[in-house]
């Protein structure tokens, strides 16, 4: 089957349920918005959505079975995004046990940090092997592989980037709107406490599933 406005139309009910669903890029591009301000949010989703970019063209190409079905590099994987996301939930956390925040000080001084914070939410997502899981079973259902094209694919593939760029830039703008709530001590170490106990959580179930 070809990709028509009406499958289109159901898929992107299936893509909006899973994109509103917090996960962790939504957990570790709110991290950084707190602690780099709008513009690391804003670098933090940019790697975000490049990663995701990646994972649904590996899916869309055929890529993605290959890695899926290797066994030692799928295992790999799983294992070095779980690391990684404990490795940023512990980060927050640290910073929620020192309290320490200077608000918009410590946020201008960040901005120099400006790659790490992309690196942070490229790795959080090309790292975690369940984006490509996704992928792989939801774009079938709605793709023939005999009278489909891989322009079809990527089109499927690349709308779950967009929305889900969308959805973490629209979180991004309500955390500008509130930050000078957000900036006082007591809100902060309570949100970097949550942020941080959600990552080393997601991390946790990464290892179990």
């Amino acid at each position: 089957m070809t990709v028509t406005w009406s499958s289109y139309s159901s898929y992107l009910v299936i893509v909006v349920l899973i994109v509103l669903a917090p996960g962790p890029d939504t957990m570790v591009m709110l991290k950084n918005s707190l602690s780099g301000g709008t513009r690391g949010g804003f670098l933090t989703t940019a790697g975000i959505f490049v990663a995701n970019a990646v994972q649904g063209t590996a899916a869309a190409l055929g890529l993605g079975v290959v890695i899926a079905q290797s066994q030692p590099v799928f295992v790999t994987l799983k294992w070095v995004g779980a690391a990684y996301l404990v490795f940023l939930g512990f980060q927050a956390l640290r910073g929620a046990w020192r309290g320490d925040y200077s608000g918009v000080t410590a946020v201008k001084q960040q901005r120099s940090s400006g790659f790490r914070r992309f690196r942070e939410g490229f790795l959080s997502n090309i790292t975690n092997p369940k984006v490509l899981v996704l992928y792989l079973s939801v774009l079938p259902q709605f793709l023939d592989p005999v009278t489909t094209s891989a322009w079809h694919a990527l089109l499927l593939a690349y709308t779950v980037a967009v929305l889900g760029a969308i959805w973490l830039l629209t979180l991004l703008f309500f955390v500008h709107r509130v930050r000078a709530w957000l900036e006082r001590r007591k809100v902060r170490r309570a949100l970097d406490g949550v942020t941080g106990t959600a990552l080393v959580g997601f991390g946790a179930a990464l290892v179990l599933e």
